[in-house]
């Protein structure tokens, strides 16, 4: 059997949608493994648990090699990212650690795995994606909300720190009793107790709650729906490009046209 025909057999399997299915329960499985060891439990069934851990281990060596042999031009592999991360999780957790200093650092690898999900689910990777590309707009929403929230706070350090000094007694304090008020955690509490000097002071809360929770939550949320649109459009485009690979332009069925029409006056001459 030729190379070629090996990386072929290996691109079906990659791309069999039973076999993708397979790798998804095999990171599940991995991350309920995962989470029953943070239970109180017999030897016996430690044991048995590191089985399963070095058997999914393995498993992830195979499907990671599967990938790899699948890729027509294998340094092509390693220009994706998530294929370098994957690439990194499955080597570490090779690494025979549990027994030594390192233990703590071979059990958050074997965590991480986890998000191996986000790379074998495209969706998943559209998500991410997409938020990673609204940083940029998004660090100007949270700057502007780190503005408001620092001014809120000094006012509420300067009028409120002697009604309740574990709540206001300086302004980074005053910055943690606002994060409170905007996540509604007994902020009501909160308010009444200042009320009780300052009995206007409930316009301080709900303007501050209507700049956060209102207004700038939401604006987050549109940058990020945005951008996701954006991506799925890009993806939508890509599709029908290579649908319409190889299938006539309207330039090109004008530029035959032309031609046909040239041939003729011609033979009419």
């Amino acid at each position: 059997m030729s190379s070629r025909d090996l990386q072929s057999r290996f691109d079906r399997l990659r791309s069999n949608k039973v076999f993708e299915l397979f790798v998804v329960g095999i990171i599940i499985f991995s991350a309920l493994v995962i989470g029953a060891k943070t239970y109180p439990l017999p030897d016996y069934l430690h044991a048995v648990l590191r089985a399963l851990d070095t058997g999914i281990t393995l498993f992830f060596l195979v499907e990671i090699s599967i990938r790899f042999f699948a890729e027509a031009d294998k340094r092509n592999f390693f220009k994706s990212g998530w294929n370098i991360f994957d690439t990194l999780i499955v080597i570490v957790s090779l690494i025979p650690i549990d027994d030594t200093e390192m233990a703590l650092i071979g059990r958050l690898i074997r965590i991480f795995r986890v998000l191996r999900m986000v790379s074998i689910i495209p969706e998943l990777r559209m998500l991410l994606n997409s938020l990673l590309k609204a940083l940029p707009q998004l660090g100007y929403v949270m700057l502007l909300m780190f503005i408001i929230f620092y001014i809120y706070a000094a006012v509420g350090s300067t009028f409120f720190a002697a009604i309740n000094p574990d709540l206001w007694g300086n302004i980074s304090i005053g910055m943690l009793t606002l994060f409170r008020v905007m996540t509604f955690e007994d902020w009501t509490d909160v308010m009444y107790e200042t009320m009780e000097v300052y009995s206007l002071s409930w316009i301080y809360y709900l303007s501050f709650i209507f700049f956060t929770t209102f207004a700038f939550l939401n604006m987050i949320i549109g940058i990020v729906v945005n951008v996701l649109e954006d991506e799925r459009r890009k993806i939508r485009d890509e599709e029908e490009l290579e649908a319409n690979v190889g299938q006539p332009t309207i330039q090109d069925l004008k530029q035959q046209l032309d031609a046909i029409q040239g041939m003729l006056e011609e033979k009419a001459r």
